[in-house]
């Protein structure tokens, strides 16, 4: 399994605990992770991972914004600390300030333009579902 997947799985177990705990959807700040999630969106396997990982289906939608990554403690607490890719862009390149700040501080404040939503059709309106690139 690549790193992009593991991270992938990992997001979505996130994902899968904040939903059932009633909390807002992580926030997709890793352009590295999120093409691997397109490359997964709308096949069989990705269906399987969902239900593996978040015990549901998730949905991937449009969700701009910008500010304090939310779900890093609980990543933290589960697998240690955040790993080189979520720092990187979709073509491997490493945003080094971006990851020395969270190396020195323990914070992410990040922009993202996409997220997760449970399978059962909570995405408000002005968030449409975002397909396959």
């Amino acid at each position: 399994m690549s790193t992009a997947i593991t991270e992938l799985s990992r997001f979505l177990t996130i994902t899968g605990h904040r939903l059932a705990a009633g909390q807002s959807a992580p926030q997709m700040f890793s352009p590295a992770v999120d093409r691997a999630w397109h490359e997964l969106l709308g096949t069989p396997a990705y269906d399987a991972l969902c239900q593996e990982t978040a015990g549901q289906p998730i949905r991937h939608v449009a969700n701009n914004g910008h500010g304090p990554i939310t779900w890093v403690a609980a990543y933290e607490a589960a697998y240690g600390p955040l790993p080189v890719i979520w720092f990187a862009d979709a073509h491997g390149t490493v945003d080094e300030q971006a990851l020395t700040r969270y190396r020195e501080t323990g914070t992410v404040v990040a922009e993202w333009d996409c997220g997760p939503a449970g399978g059962d059709g909570d995405v408000a309106p002005d968030q449409p579902e975002t397909t396959r690139r």
